[in-house]
């Protein structure tokens, strides 16, 4: 049967019938970034339906690979597919929330929010050109700040990351000699590798910059405030010092969905004036054939039940649900999707 056969409402109800009296587990893997919200949103959704939505946070290009290879119901990426890599493996994407990528730090007498940095600082602290942080560059702007002669640690991911993907993507847009000497992807080789710290997730970096002092890392806005972090203020596009918040999330996300392709949209370095320079949307891949129908069928009804019941649980949790619109836009492209 096609999805497109029903209206996609009619069709969404009768999954969602079906599920209450024939419970059905389904697995999903991929970015860390979405996981706090995927899985508040897996247990309130099994506590309504009955049906289990196991999520494995192995990094983005972990669940591209799974979803590719069929091993899981859904994938998960920061990192957006192309039009053309869609097609090639026969996949539909869709994004769910938008968050924020923050860089952490952990510096003793610096509270969440003191210190600013720029993109450009950003990118000379991770190639290895600034390696204290009572550097004049950063002192400069935080004259008010007593910053430590202190050698500066970096902490990046381990694993291949769509959040890394989001920060070197960022860095590549306000850094010539990022783009150059290293580019943006899931996976770069770190010009910092030998003195600094590589962690596993969102979750490892967190950690590492824990206990590191004098560390930076970069993590999802949710595992900033769950771990009571040091995230700093950064300096966006339009030349504003901004705080990582909801607001600021929503402002680099106001753009126009309808206009590409797959909703491949990166979100970073948007020129809002309130605008945090490191926002980023979250996606969903599923395969335009499921075999499995009633799998599928859960699957589906799973992100409609998020759409329609999951809004305030994200914004708990820090993220920036999709506007009604842009849901709307994903459910048209759930048409295109064939449940056998």
């Amino acid at each position: 049967m096609k999805l497109r056969t029903l209206t996609l409402t009619a069709a969404l109800s009768v999954f969602a019938f079906s599920q209450v009296a024939n419970a059905t587990n389904v697995t999903g893997a991929g970015a860390s970034f979405p996981q706090p919200i995927y899985v508040q949103w897996a247990m309130n959704y099994k506590s309504e339906t009955g049906n289990q939505v196991n999520y494995q946070s192995i990094g983005s290009s972990g669940g591209v690979k799974q979803i590719i290879s069929r091993t899981v119901d859904f994938g998960a990426s920061d990192s957006p597919m192309k039009e053309e890599e869609l097609k090639k493996n026969e996949l539909i994407q869709f994004p769910t929330v938008i968050g924020g990528v923050v860089p952490v730090v952990n510096i003793e007498g610096i509270e969440p929010g003191q210190l600013k940095l720029t993109g450009e600082l950003l990118s000379d602290i991770y190639l290895g050109n600034i390696t204290k942080w009572n550097d004049e560059k950063i002192k400069a702007i935080n004259p008010d700040l007593n910053l430590p002669d202190g050698r500066i640690t970096t902490v990046f991911r381990a694993d291949g990351s769509g959040t890394s993907f989001i920060f070197t993507h960022y860095l590549s847009q306000v850094s010539r000699d990022w783009k150059e000497k290293v580019g943006a992807a899931n996976t770069v080789k770190w010009p910092t590798s030998a003195s600094g710290a590589a962690g596993k997730g969102n979750e490892g970096v967190s950690i590492y910059v824990g206990r590191v002092k004098n560390s930076i890392g970069y993590v999802e806005y949710a595992y900033a405030k769950q771990n009571k972090m040091s995230y700093v203020q950064l300096k966006n596009a339009a030349g504003n010092f901004v705080l990582p918040s909801q607001k600021s999330f929503a402002a680099a996300a106001n753009v126009d969905w309808s206009k590409t392709k797959g909703f491949s949209l990166v979100l970073t370095n948007q020129s809002d004036a309130e605008a945090w320079p490191l926002a980023a949307a979250t996606f969903i891949l599923i395969p335009k054939e499921v075999s499995d129908k009633q799998r599928g069928e859960t699957v589906l009804n799973f992100f409609d039940w998020a759409y329609r019941k999951g809004d305030e649980q994200a914004q708990k949790l820090d993220y920036v649900p999709l506007p009604e619109n842009v849901k709307e836009l994903v459910r048209e492209e759930w048409k295109n999707i064939n449940l056998k």
